[in-house]
This record gives C-alpha cells, structure tokens and sequence, in this order.
C-alpha cells in the first residue's frame, strides 16, 4: 500500500479540494499519512493570492522532496494553473495538475502525466462527490467555484476560471450526512458565492440553497463565508432574517475606504453603498458582528486616499479588519500599473490599520461583559474550551463537564483583545 501525504496553501476551498483528494486515494487503496512522516507520494494544494503564497507553495514543494527524495512531488491547485512553465522547471517536481483537474487527480498521478488543461474553458461544477471538509465541530461545504469579477489585483479568475454552482441536491444531499454525523454548524463557502446559480438557465440563487439548507434537520448554524457586499439587497434580507440558522456574522470583503482606490481595483461599489448595506444588516440584527478585508498599498494609493480609507473605517467601527499589503500578481491589470508603493509604506499603513482593527474587536468584546451568549464549543486545549458565538466571538471557559461539540449558553465575565472568558458552570442550557 502507497503512502500519500497532502499539505494544503490557501483558502477554506482548498482546503475541502484536499480532502475531496484524500478521499479518492484511500478508496484507491492508498494510506493517507500526515506530511511530516516519509511518504511515497507528497500532494501540495498551492495557493496564489499573494507573492508570500507563491513562495511558501514553492518552499513546501522544495522541503517534501527533501523530505523523501525518492518521492513524487505532486503540485497541484492555483499556483500551478497560473504559473505551469515556472513550476515545471522545478527539478523537484514531478507533475503539475490545474485545478479542473483535482477530480481525476488518482489517473493523472497513477499515470504520471503532466497535461494541464485551461480551466477557462470549463463550463460546470465539477463535483468531488461525497466530501465533507471539517473543522472540529463544523463542515465547510463548497457550493461554488470561479469567479468573472476580474477586480484589477487579483490573479483569482484566471487561476478558477468562470463560475460554476454546484447542484443544489448534491449540496444538501451532503449536509444531510453531515448532520446525521452530529456536525451542527455548516459553513458555505466558494470562490464567489454571491455568484452561486448565476449559471443555472433557471433562477435559482444563493438565498434559494440558503432556504433548503435551513430546513435540514441536526443543522444548528448556518454560517456564511466571505460575500460580494452588493449581494445584501432589501430583497434579500428580507428572506435570510426569516432563516433562524444563519449565523448572525457577515464577512463583507471591502479592500479600501476611498472611492477613488475601489474605482482603480474595479470593485463595483463605492463606500457609501458599502455603508448602507452595513447600516442596514446593523438594522435587522442587533448583534451582527460585521468583518473585512483591506488591501493597503494598491498603486496609486497615496497618504491621502489611506488617510481617508483609516477614517472611513474609524468610523464605521466594523469588529474585525484583515488587512493585506498589495501584492503584485503577473497577469493582472494591476501589476502593469504606475505608481507603485514602496514597501516601507505598505508596512506602515498596515501596522495602523491592524491597531485599529484590534482597538474595535476589543471594544466590541467589552460590550459582551454580563451577558448571557450561547457558544458551539469546538475544542479543549490545557484544560480551556474554545468556542465561537454565532456571530463569532471567540469565547474561552472551563467546564467540569465535556462539552465539545456542544451549544452552551454561558455568563461572560471578562475580555481580552481577541476573546471573551465566561462561566459556563452555572444556568447552563445545553444543546
């Protein structure tokens, strides 16, 4: 029996890709070991979001054939459909697989091509079958691939190719698996799931599979990956407040607070419309908590359009901030642009903008002192249990009780920075 190791770069889509993977393997008759151990096979998922993705992905395809230099090197995911002449110079590799090509992943290394095919050209899901990707005591389910938004920074579209929804049976046929498992928390994700149905000749979108998935029974918590903010119209939420499983967390990509920079990323929203939809998710749930991305030193960025993105961000005090510095990605439109920002710059605005993230996820903890929250308790780590709110708080206690894997309404009693610490030995309700 082959030993086969996997080590996933990126994103959560990723990382349900890997082990759609794994799971192919073993029903071919291959033992699946962790990647530190000698492996006959090393499979790498890479990622391409950034410069440092790009380099980690060759540094851990480097670091496996140390490892076992007898072994076959297996690049496959992002980084590969973006730069195959690169990595196919690589001594250390010995096949480069796009991402259309994950599925059949078994033939291709059994066979040991090293085709590639342009993922641009596909024009379905193309379904691992039955996977189920957790995390402790939640499923990432993957219902949506590519996107065809083409913002000037991203690499993204050309590297997943244009959308394609997944069958709404075969989403809710494996999260009816997953909640006869006891998983309560499913989390929906995609490269552009505000896109999910955008394929389909007949209309049937994301708030439709929403709908279904609210319905499955053993489900507890619907949560929702990162959005297109221009989703969030009246329409629909005014159906998904009427879903009492979705998680009242909302991860609202935004990338800058001036217009003028959202303009040249070809985003298509401005800051003001950016305000309304966060005023009026803020509206219909009082205790949303609403998080972000922003990139910091897009070209062309100067002192002034950062100081106006810091200052809109001030101001409408969102819990959480990731912050990323521009990155050049050949390929983009943005790569070719004038007026690119030095590093020490980069690193600067950065560092202000992650202060003033951890400023305002601080305050809004000490908003949950003396309250009473319900907590999915995920794991237990020197004697703590960890868990999440549903709208993502992270909280922290201990129990003379196991209660991994359960909901529990606990007492918060203090805060930190990142977490809330609570008492959850005393009017205890457990699900």
């Amino acid at each position: 029996m082959k030993k086969i190791a996997f080590i996933t770069l990126g994103c959560k889509v990723n990382q349900y890709e890997t082990n759609g993977m794994a799971q192919k393997f073993k029903k071919a008759g291959y033992e699946i070991v962790e990647h530190h151990e000698k492996a006959d096979i090393y499979i790498i998922n890479t990622c391409t979001v950034t410069n440092m993705s790009d380099r980690k992905s060759r540094q851990m395809l480097r670091r496996m054939k140390e490892q076992n230099e007898k072994a076959l090197i297996v690049a496959c995911g992002c980084y590969v459909q973006v730069a195959k002449d690169e990595l196919e110079k690589m001594k250390e590799i010995d096949l480069v697989l796009g991402n259309n090509e994950k599925t059949n992943i078994v033939k291709y290394v059994e066979e040991l091509t090293n085709s590639i095919e342009d993922v641009m050209q596909d024009r379905e899901f193309v379904d691992f079958g039955e996977v189920t990707y957790t995390e402790k005591t939640r499923a990432v389910i993957k219902v949506q691939d590519g996107c065809d938004r083409f913002c000037s920074y991203c690499i993204i579209p050309y590297a997943r190719g244009r959308v394609r929804s997944r069958k709404p049976e075969n989403v809710i046929a494996e999260i009816e698996k997953i909640a006869n498992k006891g998983i309560k928390e499913v989390v929906i994700t995609g490269i552009h799931v505000a896109s999910y149905g955008k394929d389909f000749k007949e209309d049937y979108y994301l708030i439709d599979l929403l709908e279904e998935i609210n319905k499955i029974k053993g489900i507890k918590r619907i949560r929702l990956g990162s959005i297109e903010p221009l989703l969030i119209d009246d329409e629909f939420l005014r159906r998904l407040s009427k879903l009492k499983k979705i998680c009242h967390h909302f991860h609202l990509s935004l990338q800058s607070g001036c217009d003028k920079t959202l303009k040249a990323m070809n985003r298509r929203y401005t800051t003001e419309q950016f305000e309304k939809i966060v005023e009026k998710i803020r509206n219909t749930y009082k205790d949303v908590l609403i998080t972000t991305d922003i990139i910091v030193g897009f070209p062309g960025e100067t002192d002034k359009d950062f100081e106006e993105t810091y200052k809109y961000l001030e101001n409408i005090k969102l819990y959480k901030m990731h912050v990323f510095k521009y990155s050049p990605r050949r390929g983009t439109k943005a790569a070719n642009m004038e007026n690119q920002v030095d590093g020490n710059i980069k690193e600067q605005r950065s560092k202000k903008l992650i202060e003033l993230s951890d400023k305002n996820q601080f305050w809004y903890n000490k908003q949950y002192i003396g309250k009473n929250v319900e907590v999915l308790f995920e794991e237990k780590k020197n004697g703590i249990y960890k868990g999440h709110t549903g709208n993502y708080i992270l909280v922290e206690c201990k129990s003379v009780e196991n209660i991994e894997n359960k909901l529990v309404k606990v007492d918060c009693i203090d805060a930190k920075k990142t977490s809330i610490t609570a008492n959850c030995n005393k009017s205890v309700t457990r699900t």
